[in-house]
């Protein structure tokens, strides 16, 4: 399972009050600790409430290359500000490459897909489109056959294309776990060379133990076809969840299994 390191985010409190000071040291050890922890890709994240576009435009420029500054690792673009998202790819150096995210806004969809399809980039697709978040699976499917089919006119091809089926808080509404799940395999049945994503911490929100509710859930989304996840690499029970996850569904080995268990990475 690809794992997206998520905590460079201008949401994060001590994140937003780094990049505000220009704090390039506890950035890059932050995106240090997250490449040494495992994380495939590093998310970047320079978006701020009260900032104008322009703002966020040279925040981002100058978070790209801090990072890229630090580690070597591909990064995620995080941004649904096409003008953000253009900034940081005039800074970026690297080949492989994750653009997060577009929804089914047929706008968006054009000015962000344009520049994936010119990059050859990853892209994040939120099943959701102008109405808000759909809370039902076929309005989820609905919004992603949009995205495929205004992606692939593009000249995105499905292959780059990370669903995200969205994750709304299980203490909000109890149904929504089976939802995200359902939608996941339905995705998968329908468009197999696409992939799927999800931000797995949201499912925990305003609940005690949320590591614990993570990790169970990480567990259960493995098993109806997740490919990617971002989340907190620096949890390393979870990161050896992964591993546990990727051999029971044959997207990794035992032999593979063993070695890091050897390594001593593996946290019961």
């Amino acid at each position: 399972m690809l794992v997206i390191g998520e905590n460079i985010n201008a949401s994060n409190r001590s994140v937003a009050k780094a990049l505000a000071r220009r704090d390039r040291p506890f950035l890059q050890d932050l995106a240090r600790a997250q490449a040494v922890a495992g994380a495939d890709f590093i998310d970047v994240n320079a978006g701020m409430e009260k900032g104008s576009c322009e703002q966020q435009m040279a925040t981002m420029e100058w978070l790209v290359e801090v990072v890229q500054a630090a580690t070597d690792k591909p990064l995620a673009i995080d941004s649904d500000i096409p003008g953000v998202i253009e900034a940081a790819l005039h800074k970026y150096r690297g080949e492989r490459l994750i653009i997060n995210s577009v929804t089914a806004e047929p706008e968006k969809l054009d000015s962000i897909g344009s520049l994936t399809a010119g990059r050859k980039a990853w892209l994040v697709a939120l099943a959701m489109g102008n109405n808000g978040m759909p809370k039902d699976i076929e309005e989820r499917l609905a919004a992603c056959e949009l995205i495929m089919t205004h992606l692939t006119r593009l000249g995105v091809k499905a292959e780059q294309i990370f669903f995200d089926p969205l994750l709304f808080p299980i203490a909000v509404d109890t149904s929504q776990g089976l939802v995200t799940l359902k939608t996941i395999d339905q995705i998968k049945s329908r468009y197999p060379e696409a992939r799927t994503v999800l931000g797995l911490s949201n499912i925990s929100y305003g609940l005690p133990n949320r590591r614990l509710v993570n990790r169970a859930f990480l567990l259960m989304a493995a098993y109806a076809g997740l490919d990617a996840v971002i989340l907190n690499p620096l949890d390393a029970k979870m990161m050896s969840f992964i591993k546990v996850a990727d051999m029971l569904t044959g997207k990794g080995t035992p032999r593979g299994y063993i070695r890091a268990h050897r390594k001593g990475i593996l946290v019961d």
